[in-house]
């Protein structure tokens, strides 16, 4: 997916919610009997009116060994047949050295279908570079995230005063295009979006945190927001596991569309859908 496409899709729902398929087992109707396919087929059916792309994590397809990972891959080829404007994120977190790095980028893009993957960027160059140039497919590179142990490293400072996460932003732009490239910046860092926009200006962030983390979409919105959205806000839990009895469905079907809602007039209060 393009750049233009994935901004047309925004306009034309009026959302840039990305709905994480993160199933917890322990929070799913009994009723299923821990189908994660099932389970996320009813997600993905309740939701997708209200969303722009799904973000599976695949920690919890993973736990569950190769049924798990079939699931997975089910779930991918789910939204592919029925939902093929949906932008699709392996939320893999992947970093290693270039020989592997390069069949995680096969596995995820060739194999799976995804439409990006999010990569850790402590190896450097070498370690993200086997992910870019798929045709149009992205990565999603680490830089601010929203949890409490994020400060340990990546606002560690160099003897300028420049926290680490600055570094990456601006090292990994020599990499690759803001076509090919976006950021994970987490909601809960909202006030720090304004000096992330002045390094990246044009990129996509994917922004977690959003809901059960408590973060503002408000915030989010205010400071992180660009001509383009220029941003893609997950919302993961706080959808899918907003209930866990029968009507989980409805339930999550009910929390996408309000937070659609929201995110409408925010696009609309900053001119993006004029």
């Amino acid at each position: 997916m393009t750049k233009q496409e994935l901004f047309d899709n925004i306009k034309r729902k009026q959302s840039f919610l990305c709905v994480g398929l993160d199933p917890d087992v322990a929070k799913m109707p009994a009723s299923l009997g821990g189908d994660l396919l099932a389970f996320n087929r009813a997600i993905v059916d309740a939701t997708a009116p209200y969303a722009i792309a799904f973000k599976p994590n695949l920690a919890f397809y993973e736990v569950q060994g190769a049924r798990g990972y079939a699931a997975f891959e089910q779930t991918v080829a789910y939204i592919r047949e029925h939902y093929p404007d949906m932008f699709i994120i392996a939320d893999a977190k992947r970093g290693d050295i270039g020989n592997t790095s390069r069949m995680y980028a096969s596995g995820v893009f060739d194999t799976l279908g995804a439409d990006a993957i999010t990569v850790a960027p402590y190896m450097g160059s070498d370690s993200v570079s086997p992910f870019v140039g798929h045709d149009g497919k992205w990565v999603i590179l680490l830089a601010l995230t929203s949890n409490a142990g994020s400060s340990d490293f990546q606002m560690l400072t160099d003897g300028q005063g420049t926290p680490l996460y600055e570094h990456v932003l601006t090292q990994s732009q020599r990499w690759a295009t803001d076509e090919q490239m976006m950021y994970v910046v987490g909601a809960t860092k909202a006030e720090m979006l304004t000096r992330v926009r002045e390094l990246v200006p044009d990129h996509f962030l994917l922004v977690p945190g959003v809901g059960a983390q408590g973060g503002s979409l408000d915030e989010v919105a205010r400071h992180g927001m660009n001509r383009q959205c220029g941003l893609i806000v997950n919302s993961s839990r706080g959808i899918i596991h907003a209930s866990s009895g029968d009507d989980f469905a409805q339930v999550a079907a009910q929390k996408a569309s309000a937070i659609q809602q929201q995110m409408a007039k925010l696009l609309a209060d900053y001119g993006i859908l004029g």
